[in-house]
């Protein structure tokens, strides 16, 4: 073995970090049955009172931003652990879509107007022709019967041309 690989293979922190994601694996897993859990209860509530639960709301989140920060940790993002060795996240790390569409509509508001560009010539599409019509095939029986026929023969009269 080389010496960079016996001094990885012997780093502690290495050993250390896979005792913890085997911990926090754990705790994802349970967590994640924790924020199913109050998603359905947030459902039914909105289904029986037409109202979001604030508290819910904020509970979501802080597991949602929890989650998300052991994800990073152990597909090795960061070298933070999350809580219990850091603080638990707030219920604020998280935009609320409500919120960031507010922010989008207070910086248009806040915005020059522009006025629109007018364009000289319009653009031309190109209409697709369609696809040339292909002649029907003929039977193979058929095929076989007009190659059989010799080329000096005569082409067969319909009972209309021999009248004529």
């Amino acid at each position: 073995m080389s010496d960079d690989l016996k001094e990885n293979v012997m780093d502690t922190n290495i050993w250390l970090r896979l005792v913890f994601m085997l911990l926090f694996a754990v705790v994802f897993a349970a967590t994640r049955v924790v924020l199913v859990a109050v998603i359905a209860v947030q459902f039914l509530w909105v289904l029986f009172t037409a109202k979001r639960n604030d508290k819910l709301l904020s509970f979501g989140s802080q597991l949602a931003t929890f989650l998300y920060q052991v994800y990073r940790y152990l597909s090795f993002n960061t070298e933070k652990r999350p809580f219990p060795f850091d603080d638990f996240p707030s219920d604020e790390a998280l935009l609320d879509d409500n919120e960031a569409e507010d922010e989008v509509v207070v910086a248009a508001e806040e915005a020059p107007a522009v006025e629109p560009e007018i364009v000289a010539e319009a653009e031309v599409v190109e209409e697709k022709k369609p696809a040339p019509k292909r002649k029907p095939r003929k039977p193979a029986a058929k095929k076989e019967a007009e190659e059989e026929k010799p080329a000096d023969s005569e082409p067969e009269i319909s009972s209309e041309e021999k009248k004529d």
